[in-house]
């Protein structure tokens, strides 16, 4: 195989790669792409939004004891959440925390 021809077949497999990458959703503690936006304006610093219904409503699905597990890593950050105020959401929502959280 030439050099031009094993190049573009290293480009069609980086961009198939991409695609396929990119068309996954989102999903982090049972919570979908959809879940954590819905959340996202009641988890973003300085002045949080009250959680909306919809909101809640993927936090109850959402495996809470998992999403704790995450409160001192750099994901939530990166995802533009602040982790003191995630923590917080299941109370505003009803929900009950999971204990050592």
């Amino acid at each position: 195989m030439g050099n031009s021809k094993l190049v573009a077949l290293m480009v069609v497999m980086v961009v198939t790669v991409a695609i396929v990458v990119k068309t996954e959703a989102v999903d982090l503690c049972k919570m979908s792409e959809d879940g954590l936006m819905a959340c996202k304006p009641a988890v973003t610093a300085p002045v949080p939004a009250d959680p909306t219904a919809e909101c809640c409503a993927a936090l109850s699905g959402a495996d809470l004891s998992c999403l704790c597990s995450y409160r001192n890593s750099f994901v939530l950050p990166s995802l533009g959440i602040d982790p003191d105020l995630a923590m917080a959401l299941p109370s505003k929502c009803n929900l009950t925390p999971p204990a050592n959280c």
